[in-house]
């Protein structure tokens, strides 16, 4: 069989995943706080007919020589991520990371999870708790009386009772050494990974890390134009990629037909 079917098939199929790489991308422009990836490729090994340095006379050295390449394949899928734009909201739960960190929260089996989204509420407790009813780590509690609740940069929660003002917790956000290492939950969430590094946990616009946005969330950092232009690109280069297989199956009717 000719090689270039087999090299074009890989083609197609990187394509395929380039696409459906974008197709997520676009499905949650409008989700809080995600962060679009991007699709990375590299070549397959080569077939070396003739290799490169070999002597082919006595004194003499052959250039390049001759290595076939035998396709493309996906590398990985890494997460870009940049802050998105912001948001402004009337939500006295609503918080955001200006900057480096993500929320810490504790699903229901004990394992802390992070994530960039930070539209709060309250459960019947008053614990603040996310979308999912994960409550935030340290623990928050409203009092069931407070008012005007705010957040300075430093993730401080205060609020007024009868009058007085009272400070009810402290946000605390972690970041980690390489964030596209982390493992996507799903739903906004993450968890670490040995490529990601262990937490590094602070209190917000200390040390490195974010500090924190009242009454603001963060957008998607999608890019619909950026994401429109990959994809006309995928679909052209998995076109080209079929055409060279039409070509090889044109070459081998042509090798058949000779009498």
């Amino acid at each position: 069989m000719m090689r270039s079917l087999l090299t074009a098939a890989t083609g197609m199929e990187a394509q395929q995943l380039n696409i459906d790489t974008i197709a997520n991308n676009l499905s949650n422009v409008n989700t809080t706080a995600f962060k679009r990836s991007r699709a990375n490729f590299h070549d397959l090994l080569y077939q070396t007919i003739k290799a490169p340095g070999q002597s082919s006379t006595t004194g003499t050295v052959i250039p390049s020589g001759i290595q076939i390449g035998t396709g493309s394949r996906l590398s990985s899928v890494d997460k870009t991520f940049t802050e998105g734009a912001i948001q402004l909201t009337d939500n006295a739960l609503d918080f955001m990371i200006e900057g480096d960190g993500f929320f810490r929260v504790q699903r229901d089996d004990g394992e802390i999870i992070y994530t960039r989204a930070g539209h709060f509420s309250k459960d019947s407790s008053g614990r603040i708790v996310s979308s999912d009813g994960y409550p935030l780590i340290p623990e928050i509690t409203v009092p069931q009386d407070a008012k005007n609740l705010l957040v300075g940069y430093d993730g401080v929660i205060t609020v007024k009772i009868e009058g007085e003002t009272q400070e009810i917790g402290q946000l605390v956000i972690a970041d980690f050494i390489n964030p596209t290492g982390l493992v996507s939950l799903g739903g906004n969430y993450y968890s670490p990974s040995r490529s990601s590094g262990e937490p590094i946990v602070g209190v917000p616009n200390q040390a490195g890390l974010g500090r924190i946005g009242h009454k603001q969330l963060e957008s998607s950092n999608v890019n619909i134009v950026e994401e429109m232009v990959n994809m006309i690109t995928g679909q052209r280069a998995y076109e080209i990629n079929s055409k060279v297989i039409q070509t090889g199956d044109q070459m081998l009717q042509t090798t058949t037909n000779i009498r």
